[in-house]
């Protein structure tokens, strides 16, 4: 009987992306988790509701509903019918950006950080023609640097501009030395410097520690956290010619279960929640029961006691190896 490792070295990066899920549950459950809650993230969307009450916008994932019925349940936006993208457009205002825009915006960035134009490709309307020669750095910065820096992308939808493991319009696969998303960026230039496995291993978790990104609706918020984990075994995969290890893979998807997280953008909150003002707090949100003072929160989602802002991971700031927790609000008066 084959083992495990046996398995997924056979498979292809297709079939391993179905069957992972059915190998490491444990990985599934942290990508649907909400760290804020505690609990795990909701659809925010009614896309699905057809499907049954578990579906329902206020509604958690769960492994039973996001694996229903078949493995490719949940479709990137480009797969799904016309009359859905448009329902979706009119109800969250969604729309994906083409990703020959994500690129020469992209480029905008690096051009500033690395005081260089077209280090990574050459943009045009519509395409892109990657650059061969390795990435230059300024005097006074280094390409650890550049893996550290922090990249976030708001309202980041399937988070076209962390990875770009397919074209955001027709859907087509991107090969890796033409992909252009941030976090994709980092990759590259970690496999142009980084001379040892064990360089190479640190630098990528330093690079998916430093890349951030939330999205309100539950469903591309998965994708997303998909998007970054599969992005990951491409590249592992490039590299050493096999697949990375459940524990590996279960530190990856510990810190992108962080890093991209769930949020209203206009309130830092959670969805079905509202942001508490000091004044509110006094006149409004608190009664007191037979057990003292109890804070009201409109939604079921948060137990007593609980804030309604969501929670990240500041990785630079570490206490025997676990990240100082913050609210993100916090960060905008930086």
């Amino acid at each position: 009987m084959k083992t495990k490792t046996e398995i997924i070295d056979s498979w292809s990066l297709t079939e391993f992306e179905s069957a992972l899920y059915e190998l490491y549950p444990s990985i599934l459950r942290t990508l649907i988790k909400d760290h804020t809650t505690g609990k795990s993230i909701v659809w925010a969307t009614s896309s699905h509701l057809e499907f049954g009450v578990p579906f329902g916008a206020d509604k958690q994932l769960d492994p039973s509903t996001v694996t229903f019925g078949k493995r490719n349940f949940l479709k990137p936006r480009v797969q799904k019918s016309q009359a859905a993208q448009t329902a979706r457009t009119k109800d969250k205002a969604e729309v994906f950006t083409p990703s020959w825009v994500c690129n020469m915006q992209n480029n905008l960035v690096d051009d500033a950080w690395l005081e260089n134009q077209n280090s990574f490709n050459v943009g045009d309307f519509g395409s892109w023609q990657t650059s061969t020669d390795p990435i230059h750095f300024p005097a006074g910065k280094t390409w650890k640097d550049y893996v550290a820096d922090i990249r976030l992308e708001i309202t980041c939808g399937e988070a076209p501009y962390l990875v770009s493991r397919y074209d955001t319009v027709s859907g087509e696969k991107i090969e890796l030395k033409d992909r252009i998303g941030l976090l994709d960026r980092k990759f590259r230039v970690i496999n142009e410097n980084a001379k040892s496995d064990q360089t190479w291993n640190a630098s990528v978790i330093k690079a998916y520690e430093s890349t951030y990104g939330y999205e309100y609706q539950g469903d591309n918020l998965f994708l997303a956290r998909e998007n970054l984990l599969f992005t990951y075994i491409e590249y592992f995969f490039d590299r050493f010619g096999r697949f990375p290890s459940q524990k590996q893979l279960s530190r990856i998807a510990e810190i992108i279960s962080w890093n991209v997280w769930q949020m209203d953008g206009l309130t830092n909150c959670l969805p079905f929640s509202k942001p508490v003002k000091l004044f509110e707090q006094l006149a409004l949100s608190f009664e007191e029961d037979e057990d003292g003072v109890t804070f009201i929160e409109d939604s079921d989602l948060f137990d007593s006691g609980d804030s309604p802002y969501c929670l990240i991971a500041d990785w630079t700031n570490k206490t025997n190896g676990k990240p100082e927790i913050i609210e993100f609000r916090s960060l905008l008066n930086r």
